[in-house]
């Protein structure tokens, strides 16, 4: 009888016709530490399903549609068919409000309700004065809307006084330069001047740095609002323009937005309230459920030698998913920071930054284990791999089909752990009349004395993560086993001494020392790196594993007993310097090392860094003008260059309210709010501002008809057209949280509010000009047609800015951004990365893997860019999206690599004398590789930043690799080699050599493409003008 392994799915049995007896492995039990024999399969789990995110799978969710589309009815049903998808729109709609998601877009309906009582209501409205704008506090609600955690609340709320607070200090100063010139000096065009170049200009110009440098989604909405501020007071109330001190209109700007964050507020902490530290825990689950999957597939498919299971669409999905949450966990854990801080649990905070640091560990982790396996898989894929015609017996009859690729590699299932046989067929060992081995057949001998110990393994630490990390909601208590942490131990000693006897019994095989040709030599030496990589990446995943439970076992303690209490240490600013020397390393970290404070910049030879050759003497002239060209470096950075022309821009568009003659079409035609809609739709790139320009104006109109609408159909009734604007605050708060178009969205709402409410307001007399734009009968579509046109003038006036004032391309900078990624790529291996291990010697920021992490940043931003540059127009030729998305994918591919590579590097041991031997006798053969690979990354780079046509004739890395895996395979074959290095001392040496196998898959990958895109020569490229 089978016996199967509860949580590990059906046995390989049930899916392998005709197979073997499956052997048992010993295996270490996590939850008791009980040492047992057992039948071990990785494989799926039946319970495994695919979340859509919504707490719902996608099958239910699908099912009632499905069966609507495949049902074919008789016309006579027509009425019965209606009635069926009523109730399945029903259904349909119930469950969306049931959602996380649903709830989410109620509570932004209910916010922006209780928003427009500042307008509704005449008791609130009195608070505010009779001055126009009351409709913001709705569109704060909007902007701040509560479909959000209590951490981005707290967020929020210090973010919005950040914006009033400059936008004070921006008017308050504007008053008194202007009072200053025109009062006391009688200079009134000079302090006009100086208010619109400095504080206009300087002062949102400032703004688009900080939205440019931050990024954050709610940075962008908060220098939004503190734009509204001062353009409101700059522009359009008059008092800067009169020389006079008015403060009435920040005092309503202030009352506005507490109002608007109080009602944002309430709604969210009252109804259905969102904790981002519960948020965090769910991520957490979540996430070790999806690594789990992901390890024990990839294990599977490492053993089988087969990439099926690791191209299964549930895999693929599972891998997404995994990739997904930690983005999430990222965010989910900065939203909780301030919800600790908040409740006095700083400590706790902290323990949960190193968990989600150690999920970003796993997940390297599990990067190198794919590494390896899809670095085998290439191997076993080549035809007669290593062999020679009639040479060598074929294993597996070369793996041609799926059934040969399922019964292949099966020996692990046979052999038991002392290695003896237990009566059974060995389809992938050599016949008894072979006298060569195939590195097939050297790969097999791997699996067949590897296996078992990779699947013990693998067995208990999946099944540490099933258990792990968090109960069930809403309390989400720590569960801990006691007995983890013993087994884990006992399961990697197992594991470590397994792999130390099946390599010796490899290696002491006759037929594997053989001498043979090079290239038969590299190919025995690539498979061997393979498996020791993955062997060696599977403890280190086990380590990260003891690492994580010590980290839960303080998280319980901390949770459940608090000793050292509840704790507000950073309110105490007094202790800010030694509280950041206590708290180093405890903020969230990407696991990625710290690297030097320029990252992005590459040095350059040292005789041009003044101009002049290494022979020649600066003078005392040229000495100046370099100290000011590197002075003025500041002014050469594109997002200065962005900030000055947001800066110039915005000052001549609000010249015409200084001048008096243009002030009264200024004012008639709302330029404050062109102004605004310049502001927002002002990017880095050319591409982005057409992207942000269209949604806005397309929001725009959207909200002007719906102003116009809901307006002709309330008849200015307060609560129909209350009603109404409910309504649209719902369908627009689903385009925002839901569909994640918050511009669109947000601009909709806003033109609404400016239009309706805004009429509203004057219909009920309570604007001081109260004839404008119709007076007590407000004529609507006029009201409708001036902020289409300001926000339609503001939007082109913003994208002629982004054009013509220091225009940046996405397409340039992403071009550009490749080429410099590639050369900084290729200056890491100007000298060769082991180098610094086998000396000693401190490494250079510039020519180690240490800055990965910012190289990685910098593949980010570059992503971004290809998103930007979708949407520039170019006569040339359409933008082509898929060569450069699959460019970025195989510079990951390469970076990814390098992670692997330099956590051999870093995390290492003190180097054995074995090590360093074989360092040594490898030392040309690795020379010459970093020459070949430095110098194709620097070809590479030139291609993309010249557009020319990647040539064919460049020299491969295959014959240079091939010679250092040679070597590394005579100097194990040595008689004195057992002596002077062991296992152990090969991984470093294993890893390099499949990060360079990887890199050259890539750069083949990437040459591929870059043919494509410029393999056919221009000949106005090649014109000599």
């Amino acid at each position: 009888m089978t016996l199967k392994v509860s949580g590990l799915g059906i046995t390989s049995s049930s899916r392998r016709p005709n197979r073997p007896r499956v052997r048992q492995a010993t295996l270490i039990l996590p939850k008791t530490g009980q040492r047992v024999k057992r039948q071990v399969t990785l494989g799926a789990s039946p319970s495994f399903r695919i979340s859509n995110g919504n707490g719902n799978d996608t099958e239910d969710e699908q099912a009632p549609l499905l069966g609507l589309r495949n049902v074919h009815h008789k016309p006579s049903d027509a009425p019965r068919l209606v009635v069926e998808v009523l109730r399945w729109l029903l259904h349909s709609t119930w469950a969306f409000a049931k959602s996380k998601m649903g709830k989410g877009v109620l509570k932004c309906s209910l916010a922006y309700l209780l928003g427009s009582l500042a307008t509704f209501v005449p008791a609130i409205a009195a608070m505010l004065g009779q001055q126009d704008g009351k409709h913001i506090v709705a569109t704060i609600t909007v902007y701040f809307h509560p479909a959000r955690s209590q951490g981005s609340m707290f967020e929020a709320i210090i973010l919005a006084a950040l914006a009033f607070l400059y936008a004070a200090f921006i008017g308050f100063t504007s008053m008194g330069i202007s009072i200053f010139f025109g009062r006391v000096l009688d200079l009134v065009a000079v302090g006009h001047a100086i208010v619109l170049i400095v504080f206009c200009g300087g002062g949102l110009g400032f703004v688009g740095w900080i939205k440019q440098h931050l990024g954050h989604p709610l940075v962008n909405i908060s220098c939004s609002l503190t734009s509204l501020a001062i353009i409101t007071v700059l522009t359009k109330e008059g008092a800067v323009q009169a020389g006079m001190f008015s403060d009435d209109k920040l005092v309503q700007v202030l009352k506005m937005i507490v109002m608007g964050v109080i009602a944002t507020t309430a709604v969210s902490f009252l109804v259905y309230p969102v904790s981002a530290r519960v948020d965090l825990r769910e991520n957490l689950i979540s996430f070790t459920d999806s690594l789990s999957e992901v390890l024990a597939v990839t294990t599977q498919s490492f053993l089988a030698g087969s990439e099926d299971g690791l191209d299964a669409p549930q895999i693929q999905v599972a891998m997404k998913k995994y990739k997904g949450l930690l983005t999430s966990m990222e965010k989910n854990l900065k939203e909780a920071k301030y919800e600790h801080f908040v409740a006095g649990s700083e400590r706790e905070y902290r323990l949960e930054a190193k968990l989600v640091s150690c999920m970003q560990l796993f997940s390297q982790n599990i990067g190198g284990l794919r590494s390896a396996a899809t670095t085998q898989f290439l191997l076993l894929a080549q035809p007669n791999l290593g062999s020679s015609a009639g040479a060598h017996r074929k294993i597996a009859a070369n793996m041609d089909d799926s059934a040969s690729m399922e019964n292949s590699l099966t020996a692990i299932d046979e052999v038991s752990e002392n290695g003896e046989s237990e009566s059974m067929s060995d389809p992938a060992g050599p016949s008894p009349g072979s006298s060569i081995l195939t590195p097939n057949d050297v790969f097999s001998e791997f699996i067949l004395h590897l296996g078992p110990s990779i699947k013990s393994l693998a067995f208990t630490l999946r099944e540490i993560l099933d258990d792990l990390p968090f109960g069930p909601g809403p309390d989400y208590q720590v569960t801990l086993n006691p007995k983890y942490v013993s087994s884990l131990e006992e399961a990697v000693r197992l594991y470590s001494r397994s792999r130390e006897e099946a390599l010796s019994k490899i290696y002491d095989q006759n037929e594997v020392n053989r001498k043979r040709s090079v290239d038969v030599e590299a190919d025995f030496e690539e498979i061997a790196a393979s498996c020791g990589v993955f062997s060696y990446a599977l403890q280190d995943f086990a380590a990260d594993m003891k690492f994580y439970l010590s980290i839960l076992d303080d998280l319980k303690l901390e949770i459940e007993e608090r000793p050292r209490g509840r704790t507000w240490n950073w309110l105490k600013v007094w202790r800010r310097s030694q509280q950041a020397k206590e708290n180093v390393g405890s903020e969230l970290v990407d696991s990625f090392v710290e690297v030097a404070d320029e990252p992005n910049t590459v040095p350059r030879p040292q005789h041009r860094r003044t101009g002049l050759t290494e022979t020649e003497k600066p003078t005392r002239a040229a000495a100046l003008r370099y100290r000011m060209w590197k002075a003025l470096a500041i002014f050469r950075r594109d997002d200065t260059k962005f900030a000055i022309k947001v800066g110039a821009g915005a000052a001549l568009y609000a010249l015409p309210s200084f001048i008096t003659s243009t002030r009264p079409t200024y004012q008639h035609f709302r330029g404050e709010w062109g102004l605004l809609s310049y502001m927002l739709v002002c990017s880095m790139t050319i591409g982005a501002s057409n992207t942000t320009g269209y949604a806005r104006f397309l929001g725009t109109c959207i909200g002007a008809i719906c102003a116009i609408v809901g307006w002709t159909l309330s008849r200015g009734d307060p609560f129909a057209l209350a009603a109404f604007g409910w309504f649209m605050s719902l369908w627009t708060a689903y385009v925002i949280v839901a569909q994640g178009k918050g511009p669109m969205g947000r601009f909709i709402m806003l033109t609404y509010n400016l239009s309706a409410l805004y009429a509203y307001s004057l219909s009920v007399k309570d604007l001081d000009d109260d004839e404008d734009e119709g007076g007590i009968s407000p004529i609507i579509t006029e009201i409708a047609f001036h902020r289409v046109v300001a926000v339609l003038t503001g939007c082109l006036w913003g994208l002629i800015v982004t054009r013509l004032i220091w225009p940046i391309s996405a397409r340039q900078k992403l071009k550009d951004g490749l080429s410099l990624l590639w050369l900084r790529m290729g200056l890491i291996w100007k000298r060769p990365p082991l180098e610094c291990r086998l000396h000693g010697k401190a490494s250079n920021a510039y020519m180690d893997l240490s800055e990965e992490s910012h190289l990685h940043r910098f593949l980010a931003e570059l992503d971004k860019l290809r998103v930007s540059a979708t949407s520039e127009i170019n006569l040339r030729a359409p933008f082509p999206d898929k060569s450069y998305q699959q460019l970025l994918s195989s510079t990951a591919v390469m970076l990814d690599a390098f992670h692997l590579l330099n956590v051999m590097i870093l995390n290492g041991s003190r180097m054995s004398s074995g090590e360093a031997a074989i360092l040594e006798s490898t030392q040309t053969e690795r020379a010459q590789l970093s020459l070949r690979i430095r110098h194709l990354f620097q070809v590479l780079a030139s291609s993309i930043k010249l557009e020319y046509p990647f040539d064919d004739a460049l020299p491969s890395i295959d014959n240079t690799r091939d010679r250092l895996l040679a070597k590394i395979f005579s100097f194990r074959r040595e008689e004195n080699a057992a002596v002077i290095a062991s296992d152990k001392d090969f991984a470093l040496l294993n890893t390099y050599a499949l990060v360079t196998g990887q890199i050259a898959k890539a750069m083949k990958d990437i040459g591929r493409e870059l043919e494509g895109l410029f393999g056919t020569l221009d000949e106005e490229f090649l014109k000599l003008q």
